[in-house]
């Protein structure tokens, strides 16, 4: 029989997310913002992570493969093997300014749920391709409205800023070929800060 704060949990009003952008901490030295986006409203949730967990949700936002699985492409994998399915992350309590999530696997016919840390909740919904979703509660406590065209906005690409703050925007002298020779190097390399600034400026030749 589950408890009553269990049974409020699984009964609460649920809005879906997406991801919105990775941006540089403003407040936290050292620190990212992931910004998650209500589908069907204007509502913005700013996420203060650490630059490993950014680095694993920018990996799988660039669409670049890593030469050998990160940790959350080895948990992916071992679910694969066992036929565990994630079937949707919930961020469901926002406490102190902590944000806690959990995932809803299914195995043999069976849901299970595991807490999670949000941010790693949010990089495994990016590798297996399931919703986001939070409380109507926790957009009410957290949720912000940005101008996200604003060049000041929190709300910028994860390249963009290292972009920035690395002064390396001279890619544009290289040809495709040399881009995309230095992408497969960086990967091989594993340096994906690099890698994401090179695939940033193929894209942008490519528009």
């Amino acid at each position: 029989m589950f408890s009553q704060k269990k049974q409020a949990k699984l009964s609460m009003q649920k809005v879906r997310l997406n991801i919105l952008g990775l941006s540089v901490s403003q407040t936290q030295s050292g620190a990212y913002a992931l910004v998650l986006a209500e589908e069907n409203g204007e509502r913005r949730i700013p996420i203060i992570i650490g630059p490993v967990e950014a680095q694993a949700i920018a990996i799988q936002l660039e669409g670049l493969t890593p030469p050998r699985p990160l940790t959350h492409d080895l948990i992916k994998n071992i679910a694969h093997a066992f036929n565990v399915a994630l079937l949707e992350v919930t961020i469901y309590k926002l406490e102190e300014g902590i944000f806690y999530s959990e995932l809803l696997c299914e195995m043999d016919g069976k849901e299970i749920r595991i807490d999670s840390r949000t941010s790693d909740a949010v990089a495994l919904a990016l590798r297996f391709k399931c919703p986001i979703y939070t409380s109507e509660e926790i957009l009410r406590k957290a949720g912000i409205v940005l101008e996200i065209d604003d060049k000041n906005s929190p709300v910028r690409s994860f390249v963009e800023d290292e972009i920035e703050s690395s002064g390396r925007s001279s890619y544009s002298q290289y040809t495709l070929k040399e881009l995309d020779e230095m992408l497969n190097e960086a990967i091989q390399n594993e340096d994906y800060e690099k890698a994401s600034i090179v695939r940033d400026e193929l894209n942008k030749r490519k528009k």
